[in-house]
């Protein structure tokens, strides 16, 4: 069994049906599913929470028998941080989100593969993670 890190983009196209990406990402989370764990972290949890009035909402959404739960580990914020600090140095906007740093650093620190549609940014500051993109 392998444990896939799912980017908050692969869960959002589901739950929201996106046209374009609807069909790949559920067929992606299934695929997976069915090899390993899935499984988020609290900044992935976060990101999606915004599409929800309730946590009992998102709760549902996100069934635990489903999604696997794990904390940040602290080598990962470190990890991030000096990421999103290159970043910065070569240019990068500072309203550019920390909280993807912090999912592909929890990638790079677990040796997770990240199931993902962001190639650019996570294949620039986490060369080692194996990433699973359209």
């Amino acid at each position: 069994m392998t444990d896939i890190l799912v980017d908050s983009n692969v869960i959002l196209d589901v739950l929201t049906e996106d046209r374009q990406w609807f069909d790949w990402s559920s067929q992606m989370l299934t695929e997976y599913a069915n090899r390993g764990n899935l499984v988020i972290n609290p900044i992935i949890y976060a990101e999606i929470s915004i599409g929800f009035n309730q946590p009992e909402e998102l709760e549902a959404a996100l069934p635990q028998d489903f999604f696997r739960r794990d904390p940040l580990p602290y080598k990962a914020a470190f990890l991030a941080g000096q990421s999103f600090l290159e970043y910065r140095r070569r240019g990068g906007e500072r309203r550019s989100p920390l909280p993807d740093f912090y999912i592909g650093a929890h990638a790079a620190i677990t040796a997770m593969p990240l199931l993902t549609r962001d190639v650019n940014r996570y294949s620039t500051y986490f060369p080692s993670v194996q990433l699973i993109t359209p």
